[in-house]
């Protein structure tokens, strides 16, 4: 992967987590607090050095909160914790990076830096107002512990792989990611269809005579319609032949693996949208591996426009990947 894919990558991923967690505080400027707490929820090496670290979601947000009690104590200001609020972000906007922030991102960048969340931890470690070494003093740690651990996992664990293969007649691709809850909690969130809605942002509702998740059989059929309004409250256009959705389970291993298949009986020449997620216990929570594959029926795209168009799937599926990891995992912050 290329140094600007690195960078374009990690801006995003980390904007969009840090955002989310500034939104839960009533917040529109996101700054290196939500930062530090949007690595401690990245799928990349310096999200798996902060939690093997002991640095959980949970704690590194209390240790903000604390932080910022502090600081307004010392110039006598006492104000009441706004407790823990529900992530607004993307029923809302007006978002931005504060000014000391996007210095980290730049500076991440410069020279012979990666720009990847190793080196936006690594430039928060750095950070000259002292903030994210004293909330790491309050997690029981230290910058210099936190660099430490850093650099020996660079030396001896290779960076995660991801791979994201796409061809114009049947797009594949794959995505890892981390989830702050236990597998047994993701599993029950994933093996339940009528919970689908609360993860798959293209579900709206599933109609089901709802049975038990132990009760769930390979081949077993729902009925389930699109969303037609965003999280704003914006109305969707979709066409009325794709309102209704065909969910089948195509297997699972309890709290390991799971596959389902979402595809548009009324439209028998749309695409077929099949789903495998994957569960692996880990320091703080879950890995999730998500296998991503569109079925379509009939389609030859061959010679010169298939080789044009790859790139442009290859994208949308980094998108509905990305996306997708981060409802799951929402769900749980």
């Amino acid at each position: 992967m290329s140094k600007l894919a690195d960078v374009a990558k990690t801006t995003q991923l980390l904007s969009l987590a840090g955002m989310e967690e500034a939104s839960r505080v009533g917040q529109r400027t996101s700054d290196i607090d939500h930062l530090f707490l949007a690595l401690v929820v990245s799928d990349q090496l310096a999200g798996d050095v902060l939690r093997a670290g002991g640095v959980t979601l949970q704690a590194a947000r209390a240790a903000v909160a604390a932080q910022h009690a502090a600081q307004l104590a010392t110039i006598g200001v006492t104000v009441p914790s706004p407790g823990p609020g529900r992530i607004v972000f993307h029923e809302t906007g007006g978002y931005a990076w504060s000014a000391r922030a996007v210095d980290v991102f730049t500076e991440s960048t410069r020279g012979g830096k990666r720009g990847d969340a190793a080196a936006v931890l690594r430039e928060l470690l750095d950070e000259p107002s002292g903030m994210i070494a004293e909330v790491l003093r309050r997690l029981g740690t230290s910058t210099d512990a936190v660099r430490e651990r850093l650099d020996e996992a660079e030396r001896v664990i290779p960076v995660a792989s991801r791979s994201s293969a796409a061809s114009a007649a049947e797009p594949a691709g794959e995505w890892e990611t981390f989830v702050p809850a236990t597998p047994r909690e993701v599993w029950d969130l994933l093996a339940d269809p009528l919970r689908m809605p609360e993860w798959d942002t293209n579900i709206g509702e599933v109609h089901v005579d709802r049975p038990h998740p132990d009760d769930l059989a390979t081949g077993a059929v729902w009925t389930a319609r699109l969303r037609e309004t965003r999280p704003d409250g914006n109305r969707m256009r979709v066409k009325p032949e794709l309102r209704r959705v065909r969910v089948e389970l195509l297997g699972h291993e309890p709290v390991s693996c799971i596959a389902w298949s979402f595809s548009s009986p009324d439209a028998p020449t749309a695409a077929t949208r099949r789903v495998t997620l994957s569960l692996t216990p880990a320091a703080g929570g879950t890995r999730l591996r998500i296998a991503l594959r569109w079925q379509r029926r009939g389609m030859r795209t061959r010679g010169i426009r298939g080789v044009l168009l790859r790139p442009l799937y290859r994208y949308l599926l980094w998108m509905q990947l990305t996306q997708l990891g981060a409802s799951i995992a929402r769900v749980f912050r």
